[in-house]
């Protein structure tokens, strides 16, 4: 059997209701900065929602050709954007053949399937787009990636709800630790704040139906009542790393560990017991071959659900010890839940998290749970010696993911 090979992160891109790409996001990020605001795509009067955290100053014309833009669904705008930011830090490739790309969406073009609904029940089905059907699918991000940069690798999509971006990273890591690929364009999109979605999660309950943007996303909050929905894209680039070396890459950080189950329990609810999240990240955590102990702060999935936040209390005690001190935090507080690109945009908040040696808070903490009593880093980031990270993603439908990334030090060598 051949030995599993390291795998390296070489590029990051990001589209977030906080930044238009990952400095900018990160540097939001630090300072606790809100991305929630009143709904502005579309009039929310008919929805029991007025919350959302929308991409600002979106320019897509910048960064593609109108003509193409046509063609795209807002989710693969953003997609598109990311991927360019990642690659173009990356640098070139000398064969792309063994270039992958996955790249999910939980939803996928939902605007898209709605405004030709519309259109057809006005000027009859006959009339609508040639360009609905590849607009709406949900693998179209990582197909428009792959035909953009020439990437002949791997293409596909994950799609496992609210995991999907954390599903895409780690089966790209998997792909590239076995051999099958040497690199890979990586992560998740989503752009599903519509009437539609907004409409259907909120009649579920799920949603944060009040007016004050400061106490809407309030994960492990004991006032918390619903998840506020938040748009946009992050994307990496995977790379095996004598592959990198040889390129003369710029290494960003390690990927090191990957966990992925599902708690066959229930089509939306957690297991109530959190065992299914943490058998999620014990998997990880032997993947990447360490311990509990070497983890030195969590990005939470963090919904500010009453049940998703409760479990994954459990979860994290079952794993790190009931009395468990290491910091944990939901910067969905700041960007509001992604769906299908949370997990991506939250690894790379934790890659930045590693170069800093910054953990970044849950913004907006006011009333403490007894029962969510974890150190949720609240308000207020804070320096700290780390050098494994790991982060949370759990979908409806059961899926669980698990990431566990590594700080890279400047001389080339990782922390060991």
């Amino acid at each position: 059997m051949s030995l599993k090979k390291r795998v390296v992160v070489t590029g990051m891109g990001m589209v977030s209701p906080i930044g238009n790409n990952v400095e900018e996001s990160w540097n939001a990020a630090k300072k606790g900065e809100c991305g929630i605001d009143e709904i502005t795509q579309f009039d929310a009067s008919m929805t029991a929602v007025s919350l959302a955290a929308e991409v600002k100053d979106f320019h897509p014309e910048e960064h593609l050709e109108k003509k193409s833009l046509r063609k795209m669904d807002r989710f693969v705008q953003f997609a598109m954007v990311a991927a360019d930011e990642a690659l173009a830090q990356a640098g070139e490739f000398p064969d792309k053949s063994k270039v992958g790309t996955i790249v999910s969406s939980g939803i996928g073009g939902l605007r898209v399937i709605e405004k030709e609904q519309d259109h057809g029940r006005e000027a009859g089905f006959k009339r609508i787009s040639p360009y609905f059907i590849p607009m709406a699918i949900s693998n179209m991000a990582a197909g428009q990636i792959a035909i953009a940069h020439g990437l002949t690798g791997l293409s596909t999509c994950v799609v496992t709800a609210c995991a999907s971006g954390t599903n895409a990273i780690g089966e790209a890591f998997l792909k590239i630790r076995d051999g099958y690929l040497s690199a890979c364009v990586c992560g998740g999109t989503e752009a599903s704040i519509t009437p539609l979605a907004l409409g259907g999660f909120a009649s579920m309950k799920a949603l944060c139906t009040g007016t004050d943007k400061e106490r809407a996303s309030i994960p492990f909050d004991k006032e918390r009542h619903g998840f506020v929905m938040g748009e946009g894209a992050g994307i990496l680039v995977l790379e095996e790393y004598e592959h990198a070396k040889a390129r003369g890459a710029h290494i960003l950080g390690e990927m090191v560990g990957y966990g992925t189950n599902c708690d066959a329990y229930h089509i939306t609810a957690p297991l109530p017991d959190g065992s299914g999240a943490a058998e999620c990240m014990k998997l990880a955590i032997s993947d990447a071959g360490i311990t509990p102990e070497n983890i030195g702060y969590i990005n939470a999935h963090g919904t500010s659900t009453p049940l998703n936040d409760l479990g994954e209390t459990k979860a994290v005690k079952l794993v790190f010890g009931e009395e468990t001190k290491v910091p944990i935090s939901s910067t969905k507080s700041m960007t509001g839940h992604l769906l299908g690109a949370s997990g991506a945009v939250e690894a790379i908040f934790c890659l930045k998290a590693l170069e800093d040696q910054y953990l970044p808070a849950t913004i907006h903490y006011k009333v403490p749970d007894e029962e969510c009593n974890l150190d949720v880093i609240p308000n207020q980031g804070r320096e700290a010696d780390v050098t494994y990270a790991l982060s949370n993603s759990l979908g409806f439908g059961g899926h669980n993911a698990t990431l566990i990334m590594k700080r890279w030090e400047e001389d080339g060598n990782a922390v060991r």
